[in-house]
């Protein structure tokens, strides 16, 4: 499987094999610059959806105003782990995480996102 790389913008998270072998689809913001992943969340009120930090295998809530939940992707996008972080917090990198989703406290697991949960990132065609 080739190395996947995304740029900033905007795109579709699908969690597969919810809801009796449905998925979901969340709004997805994508930071894939370096500018775009060291902001993140910070300074937000809410998020609507999930953000996805690519590459990255760890995060920090320094300065955010929220709790979150970050989940941590393998280069298959399979969940290796997901944390509900307040803020101010580090979080151990993960050696196998290649990727990390971020979203409002509570949100994932209603998206059933858990680990060994598949997830598929759509990215938009607009400009």
């Amino acid at each position: 499987m080739g190395r996947r790389r995304w740029g900033d913008g905007a795109g579709v998270l699908v969690v597969e094999g919810w809801a009796g072998g449905g998925s979901v689809r969340v709004p997805l913001e994508i930071a894939g610059s370096y500018r775009a992943r060291t902001k993140g969340l910070l300074g937000r009120q809410s998020v609507d959806g999930a953000i996805l930090l690519t590459p990255a295998n760890s995060v920090h809530t320094f300065r955010m105003r929220m709790p979150i939940d970050v989940a941590y992707l393998d280069r298959r996008l399979t969940v290796v782990a997901v944390r509900t972080m307040r803020p101010g917090r580090l979080g151990l990198p993960r050696l196998r995480a290649r990727h990390v989703l971020e979203a409002e406290a509570g949100a994932m697991s209603g998206w059933g996102v858990r680990v060994g949960a598949r997830v598929e990132i759509l990215e938009s065609r607009e400009s």
